[in-house]
């Protein structure tokens, strides 16, 4: 009888271990599973912060916008702050989103290499950063950048001058006079921008068909510090005042509409708008309201648009992509490298506007209403 009570609890004990090894197993498993369900669940609801550089600009209280859109719409949560044009402003802000555990970063950089050691901040907490529309240079903590083919952005502003001007025909020979704008110096995209469309202006220039009278045709001459329409205005001034006192300028390469507003006003207070002087083409970039408008009314020229509310659904699915670990999709590997990395890209199409399709580009595409530009 004692030995049958030994056996039996001997195989008791034994199932016994066998269950709770079975239990742990299950549990581990659960655990699993369950860490699974977090890792991925986790990202619903997320905070996504947003760092966009002003209000002061339509396009980027637009871009702010969509992307806020786009990512709600995907289940996130978002935070979205304007630095006003101070990069220490700018950077106070993702030093505040950081520290409120955002799951990731967008940042559109007022100074693009102001951001190094708060990127690194982002890095330590496991935060990923994609660069909006200005790249972000000087820091290898960038995981991606979404924007737009930024030299074919000059290259349409110049082709089209040459278009407008009849040297692309043949049609008119010249020389015209032509004077030439830039972005901001802290702005990555402004070289972009300027030396797409000096690849196709240089060779005009070199054959004398396009003359700029005031002999500044380098990017360090021709910047404009944050993009400001006012900065632009007294340079344009300055301009007319000391070389066109008998000349009159043909054409003048703007890389964006609010520094061509400013360069509208200089030119009218000049006295040109006439029909004894009028308005050069004048190009710009970003389809903002008023420009269209100019357009429309036949002052400004051209713009190019860009699509943000593409710009800001490609970047919305970057930041989901990378939170759910699943593939990023990009189309441009090589040619972003910021000095510390070659940053993976996604570049959109931008798309040449003036009087003659903007209807059907800007309306009938659903970016703005008849109403809005009338």
């Amino acid at each position: 009888m004692m030995i049958m009570r030994s056996r039996r609890a001997a195989l008791a004990a034994i199932a016994s271990a066998a269950s709770l090894a079975l239990t742990l197993s299950a549990c581990g498993q659960s655990g699993s599973g369950g860490s699974e369900e977090k890792s991925s669940g986790s990202t619903k609801g997320a905070t996504i912060g947003i760092a966009m550089p002003t209000k002061s600009s339509e396009r980027w209280i637009a871009d702010g916008k969509n992307v806020v859109e786009n990512l709600e719409a995907k289940g996130y949560k978002t935070q979205l702050v304007y630095g006003e044009d101070q990069p220490e402003t700018q950077v106070s802000q993702i030093e505040t989103l950081i520290s409120q555990n955002v799951k990731a970063l967008i940042i559109a950089a007022i100074d693009n290499k102001s951001l190094e050691n708060v990127l690194q901040q982002a890095k330590e907490a496991n935060i990923p950063v994609i660069s909006y529309d200005r790249l972000i240079l000087g820091s290898e903590n960038v995981d991606y950048y979404a924007s737009f083919d930024n030299t074919k952005v000059g290259e349409l502003q110049a082709n089209y001058i040459v278009e407008k001007l009849g040297l692309a025909d043949g049609s008119k020979k010249g020389p015209f006079n032509i004077e030439l704008f830039a972005g901001s110096n802290d702005d990555n995209n402004t070289k972009y921008f300027f030396n797409g469309a000096m690849s196709v202006l240089q060779p005009y220039i070199d054959d004398k068909k396009l003359v700029v009278q005031s002999q500044q045709t380098k990017l360090t001459q021709v910047t404009t510090l944050r993009w400001d329409g006012a900065t632009a205005q007294g340079r344009m001034d300055d301009i007319l005042t000391a070389s066109y006192k008998t000349e009159k300028v043909d054409a003048v390469l703007s890389p964006y509409d609010g520094i061509s507003i400013g360069i509208l006003s200089a030119l009218k207070s000049d006295g040109y708008g006439t029909k004894s002087k009028p308005l050069p083409v004048l190009t710009g970039q970003d389809a903002e309201l008023a420009s269209v408008k100019s357009i429309i009314a036949g002052d400004q020229t051209q713009t190019v648009y860009k699509d943000l509310r593409e710009l800001a659904k490609v970047t919305s699915n970057m930041v989901d992509a990378v939170l759910n670990d699943k593939k990023v999709e990009t189309n441009d590997t090589t040619t972003y490298d910021n000095g510390a990395k070659v940053v993976p890209a996604y570049l959109l199409e931008p798309v040449s506007v003036d009087k003659t399709n903007y209807q059907k580009v800007l309306v009938d595409g659903g970016y703005y209403t008849a109403d809005q530009l009338k």
